[in-house]
């Protein structure tokens, strides 16, 4: 690996360790973690490598394969507040992990990430690659839970984004060839395994060539519209309501939104419309992918991804393109945008017989829409793997 040749290049000696987190797609559970809904998901074997040893002086000292800048803090002395730039994952999970247990031992580490950035939780698989190396060279052992809950804090508490625990709890959590259904709500999941029913399938992700960040998207801005209107249904119904930083739609009854959607504004009320239906398409698609019916599991992706962009209201022009060229490719079972959906790239199940004319229609309609993104885009193919590990 190349951040394993880095770490030589630099330090003259090799890594003591070599830490591994999967990136994660999302077929169907998208824009509902925040809101403590049920989510299912996969980890890819493609993600985040960290090659790494200890520094008993407490300096943690990290490069990247993919920035310039190289980050230097003492594990007791991190910035309060975040620097803006790449390491400020890393310095949150630092605070998240000293705020539950003593750390003394610092680390050195070269990161690689193996595909572009952008829609495949690569900050979460940062945050747990970090972590993970970082509890081992200091003789802590997590839970599952605890590592998904400290690099949680570290986006949202450190770096702002407002995000659920969708991505970690994906790449922790997941395993080869099973479908994670997870309830954010109480953190219990099931591995579904993947039927001998089932038809084969690839994992195909469409890199835009354009790259995003949630923290400076209308990502948070998607979260508070769903706050306020689950805050307004339960006042137009009369439920007893607390605190409007803890009001999730999960707290509000379907048959509640049924009878007051009209009075919310426009806006909300896509919002909203987009969480009912999509945790109905969550438990639907569970139960097709439990029976091996790939071809129902994708047609509900293609519907979660259609109300990614008419009622959650995102996809940049080139995302949507992507997902309007997927949705009439023979050989694609189904698929959406992958993340946030401002920027990044789509996912898409879809049949190993059709893999070359997939790659050559897709990437021919894509580029004939945007030439100026050749060499940019890019097709990779990918299939179902096990969450983080050292």
């Amino acid at each position: 690996m190349k951040c394993e040749e880095k770490f030589y290049e630099v330090y003259r000696k090799l890594p003591e360790g070599v830490a591994f987190c999967p990136y994660r797609i999302c077929p169907i559970g998208a824009h509902v973690d925040h809101q403590l809904g049920r989510i299912t998901g996969l980890a890819i074997d493609k993600g985040i490598y960290f090659a790494y040893s200890p520094k008993q002086n407490g300096v943690i000292e990290l490069m990247s394969l993919q920035f310039d800048k190289r980050a230097q803090f003492h594990i007791r002395e991190v910035a309060d507040v975040k620097q803006n730039d790449w390491a400020d994952y890393l310095r949150g999970v630092t605070i998240a992990l000293a705020q539950r247990y003593t750390l003394s031992t610092g680390i050195s580490g070269v990161i690689e990430g193996t595909l572009p950035i952008g829609g495949l939780s690569s900050s979460a698989a940062v945050c747990l690659v970090y972590l993970a190396a970082l509890c081992r060279v200091n003789s802590i052992r997590l839970t599952p839970l605890e590592m998904i809950t400290i690099a949680m804090a570290s986006e949202n508490k450190y770096v702002g984004v407002s995000s659920g625990k969708l991505d970690q709890s994906c790449e922790m959590y997941s395993k080869k060839d099973h479908l994670l259904y997870l309830d954010t709500k109480d953190d219990t999941y099931e591995l579904i395994p993947t039927s001998p029913a089932m038809k084969p399938y690839d994992i195909t992700i469409f890199f835009s060539g354009v790259e995003r960040t949630l923290a400076g998207s209308k990502f948070n801005m998607r979260v508070d519209e769903c706050r306020s209107a689950a805050y307004a249904l339960m006042a137009y119904a009369g439920m007893e309501y607390g605190k409007y930083s803890e009001t999730y739609f999960r707290d509000v009854p379907r048959n509640v939104y049924d009878e007051f959607k009209d009075r919310l504004p426009d806006n909300w009320r896509k919002r909203a419309e987009h969480w009912y239906t999509e945790q109905e398409r969550v438990v639907a698609g569970a139960e097709a992918w439990r029976r091996g019916d790939l071809e129902e599991y994708g047609r509900l992706s293609f519907a979660s991804g259609y109300s990614s962009v008419y009622n959650w209201e995102t996809g940049s022009p080139e995302l949507k393109t992507l997902y309007d060229i997927m949705c009439e490719t023979e050989g694609i079972y189904g698929g959406r945008f992958s993340g946030a959906g401002f920027k990044g790239c789509c996912m898409a199940l879809t049949d190993p017989n059709y893999r070359e004319s997939i790659n050559e229609i897709v990437t021919r309609k894509y580029l004939k829409a945007f030439p100026e993104l050749e060499g940019k885009y890019q097709v990779v193919i990918c299939h179902s793997a096990d969450g983080v590990k050292l």
